[in-house]
C-alpha cells in the first residue's frame, strides 16, 4: 500500500532524509519512531504529497505520487504535527467543509460529519469556534478531518499528543478499530503506544533507517529481556549472593525504590531460579515479574549509537 524506495529530502546543504527504503501493507500499524530531527515528519510529509522528494520515488496504493498526486492524495487521510486548521470556524463548520473538499457526494456529507463527530467524541464542542478549543480537542478535530472521506491510508504525525490518558485510550482503540481494512502509519515518541496499537515499528535516525521489526522483536535487543525484578529491601550481602549465582550476569538496586533488577547470562530464563532463592532466603517480597523487554533503551541505545557514528565520520 505504501512503498519508498531511496528516498532522500535536502534543504540546502542539510540532508533531512537520506536513503530511506520501506514498505507498509494493508491491514498495517506501523509505527514510525526517531528522535527530535531524524526526519520523520519529513518522510510523512513527501508520502503525503505536500514536500517533494529530493531523490527516490514514492507509490500509494500501486500509484506514484510524481505521477498523479491528486489521485493518490485522495487516497491519504493526513493528520500533520500540530493539526492546523481554520480557527475561526466552528468544529461542526469545518468538518461539513473539509468533508466537500474531499468531494464526498451531498448527500453523504452530513452523515459522514455525523459519524466522525461521534467516533472522536466532538458531540459537545460541535458549535465551538476552533481557536477556542483545548489542545487536545484540537486534535481530535484533526483527526475527525483525516478520516472523514474513509481513506485507505491514513498517515498520523503524533495523533494522541495532547490528549488525556482517557482519550488516548480511545484513540487508540480507534486507530486499532480502523487498521483492519486501512494502512496507517503513526509518528510517536510515546512508546507505550507502539505497543497498544502497532504491528511493526522503525527507527530512523539521522535521517536514515536503523531498525526495522515487530515490538516484541524490538524488546528482545533489551537487556532487560528476561530479567526479573522485584520490590524488597535488601542488605549487601544477599545482594552479592544473587550476584554471584551462575546465572546472573548483573544486578541493579534502585535504593530509593527498594527495587533489584537480575539481569541473566546470555537471555537465559531465570525467573524460576531467582524465586527459589528468594523462597530459601526467606526474602518478603512486595512484587515479582519476568522483563519482556524495554523499548526506551533499545530505542536510546540505537540512536544514540547512530548519533556517535555520526560524529565519527
Amino acid at each position: 500500500m505504501i512503498e519508498c524506495l531511496n528516498l532522500s529530502k535536502q534543504f540546502g546543504q542539510f540532508t533531512a532524509v537520506n536513503d530511506l527504503s520501506f514498505t507498509a501493507h494493508q491491514g498495517q500499524v506501523l509505527g514510525f519512531l526517531g528522535p527530535n530531527g531524524a526526519g520523520k515528519s519529513t518522510t510523512m510529509k513527501m508520502i503525503t504529497g505536500f514536500l517533494e522528494p529530493t531523490a527516490g520515488t514514492i507509490k500509494v496504493c500501486g500509484a506514484d505520487i510524481t505521477d498523479d498526486p491528486i489521485g493518490v492524495k485522495r487516497k491519504i487521510g493526513y493528520l500533520p504535527e500540530g493539526a492546523p486548521s481554520y480557527g475561526e470556524m466552528e468544529v461542526g463548520q469545518f468538518l461539513f467543509f473539509i468533508a466537500a473538499c474531499r468531494g464526498l457526494p451531498a448527500n453523504l456529507i452530513k452523515p459522514a460529519v455525523e459519524s466522525v463527530i461521534s467516533r472522536v467524541n466532538l458531540e459537545k464542542v460541535y458549535y465551538q469556534k476552533i481557536e477556542t478549543l483545548s489542545k487536545g480537542f484540537k486534535r481530535r478535530v484533526g483527526l475527525a478531518q483525516a478520516i472523514i472521506h474513509d481513506p485507505e491510508v491514513l498517515i498520523m504525525d503524533e495523533p494522541t499528543d495532547g490528549l488525556d490518558p482517557n482519550q488516548k485510550h480511545q484513540v487508540r482503540s480507534l486507530i486499532t478499530d480502523m487498521s483492519k481494512d486501512k494502512t496507517i502509519i503513526l509518528s510517536t515518541h510515546i512508546l507505550e503506544e507502539v505497543h497498544a496499537v502497532c504491528d511493526r515499528a522503525i527507527i530512523i535516525a539521522g535521517g536514515e533507517l536503523v531498525a526495522d521489526n515487530t515490538p516484541t522483536e524490538m524488546e528482545n535487543m533489551s537487556r532487560y529481556h528476561h530479567a526479573v525484578s522485584f520490590v524488597s529491601d535488601l542488605d549487601t550481602e544477599l545482594l552479592n549472593k544473587i550476584k554471584g549465582m551462575d546465572c546472573v550476569l548483573d544486578v541493579n538496586y534502585d535504593a530509593r525504590l527498594k527495587e533489584t533488577t537480575v539481569f541473566p547470562t546470555q537471555g537465559l530464563f531465570i525467573f524460576d531460579e531467582i524465586s527459589d532463592f528468594l523462597r530459601k532466603e526467606s526474602i518478603q517480597v512486595k512484587s515479582l515479574k519476568m522483563e519482556a523487554g524495554r523499548l526506551d533503551e533499545v530505542f536510546r541505545n540505537i540512536t544514540i549509537n547512530t548519533a556517535e557514528r555520526e560524529v565519527v565520520k
